[in-house]
């Protein structure tokens, strides 16, 4: 059984649920295999907001058949906090400050030291310590 290497970020956990999914990422999603890829928490958690606020049965059923309990899902613990914290405040420091939830992101994407697989790779520029994937 392959390790795990890659974290996706919700923008491209979310393209199996898109009308139009981009390519690239399919055939790279299917060339890594399922046990190569997680999710973090948060992502599961963005995603489940969008499918809650949207109310489309086609989405949930969509969902239901393509995600759920596909990936394993990374918590977010104590390390990983320490992680976050230290990102924001540096990047706070810097006078670039991130959103949170990228921040957390790329906070698990560290602590277990896995490539983060994304289709906005500017939102993980210049973060110490991530090792980001553009799968556009």
């Amino acid at each position: 059984m392959p390790s795990i290497t890659h974290l996706l970020d919700t923008s491209v956990y979310s393209q199996r649920l898109r009308p139009r999914p981009l390519p690239g990422v399919i055939r790279r999603w299917r060339d890594l295999g399922d046990g190569a890829l997680a999710i973090p928490a948060v992502a599961e958690a963005e995603l489940l907001y969008g499918l809650e606020k949207k109310r489309s049965d086609r989405l949930w059923r969509e969902y239901r058949e393509y995600l759920e309990n596909r990936l394993a899902v990374l918590p977010l613990d104590k390390a990983g906090a320490a992680v976050f914290g230290r990102l924001k405040a540096e990047q706070e420091m810097k006078g670039t400050p991130r959103a949170d939830f990228d921040l957390l992101i790329a906070a698990t994407a560290i602590q277990h030291n896995l490539i983060l697989a994304t289709l906005n790779a500017k939102h993980f520029q210049n973060l110490p310590g991530v090792q980001v994937e553009d799968w556009s």
